[in-house]
């Protein structure tokens, strides 16, 4: 099985990102990879790094080399070592568009042997990920996995946001931020959630306004673009969306322009669905989910 290496990749495309720089992790088999394998590329939440997707025993990056897939887990912007990117009008957006460039050249690189690339993304991560589909990228994107976004927040999320330090990065309290992306005790081990503070980090504030926001209200619009399969999970337990099965209908709704849309609610387990004591269930629906993007649209599962 390989091992976590770390990386450093420049962008050296004309694009919105040429010369931006990205951190990250990446597991990439030392041989060829089996007929049918995806690149995995995997997008952070807000206030977490690439680490949160290689939390030792919950970790997806661990079980995607166990079965012989590359995976690449990407600092976004203003993250790790991550080139900082700012917009006025949408940070998601704007994060959609340079990730768009960097995972382009990150297939060219990496890819070898892949029938394409499916994106995992969690929480704001999630959203991007939803962006990124949209744009319908010139690299062979095959799917998406989102996990940690609906269609509402708590009316109480937006003017909470908005109270946080006036500065672009902010660090939530690791109290406070324990008890939104976790459910109750018992859902997840002994280990959490102290295990998963290794990939806490600050989040740029203008990620917390734009997902209560803008990409809520563009969300619609947005989605309907996407034209790859889409696989969403949500945790019942999760504080930061209001979250029940009129919510997930409404979102799997969004992507109506999608060949196939697997969504359920996830019971056990809170905003960090890989954090839960479900994670390895959940992580491996994902990588089924990857592997059969690669086979044909129609043998997709729903």
């Amino acid at each position: 099985m390989s091992e976590a290496t770390p990386i450093t990749y420049a962008v050296a495309g004309q694009g919105a990102a040429q010369g931006m720089q990205f951190t990250g992790i990446t597991r990439i088999p030392s041989v060829p990879v089996p007929p049918d394998t995806p690149l995995i590329v995997a997008l952070h939440g807000g206030t977490y790094s690439s680490k949160y997707f290689d939390v030792p025993g919950h970790s997806l990056m661990e079980l995607a080399a166990l079965h012989e897939i590359p995976i690449i887990a990407v600092d976004r912007p203003s993250y790790g070592e991550s080139t900082k990117v700012e917009d006025s009008d949408s940070i998601i957006l704007k994060n959609a568009e340079v990730l768009d460039e960097l995972i382009g050249e990150l297939w060219a690189t990496y890819g070898e042997g892949t029938a394409g690339v499916v994106v995992v993304g969690h929480s704001i991560g999630g959203a991007i990920t939803v962006a990124l589909a949209a744009r319908r990228p010139s690299w062979p994107l095959l799917g998406i996995a989102v996990s940690g976004c609906l269609v509402q927040v708590p009316a109480e999320s937006g003017g909470a946001w908005a109270a946080l330090p006036d500065t672009f990065l902010v660090e939530l309290p690791v109290e406070i931020k324990d008890f939104l992306m976790f459910g109750p005790e018992g859902t997840y081990d002994a280990t959490m959630p102290a295990a998963s503070h290794v990939a806490n980090t600050t989040v740029p504030k203008p990620e917390l306004i734009d997902i209560t926001s803008t990409w809520l209200k563009n969300l619609a619009a947005t989605a309907s673009s996407i034209e790859v399969p889409v696989h969403c999970r949500q945790g019942v337990f999760d504080h930061l969306w209001v979250t029940d099965d009129d919510q997930m209908a409404a979102f799997k709704a969004t992507f109506s322009g999608a060949p196939v849309v697997d969504g359920r609610l996830v019971l056990d387990a809170g905003h960090c669905i890989d954090f839960h004591r479900v994670s390895r269930a959940f992580q491996l629906e994902q990588l089924s989910f990857a592997l059969t993007c690669c086979v044909r649209e129609t043998s997709i599962p729903i």
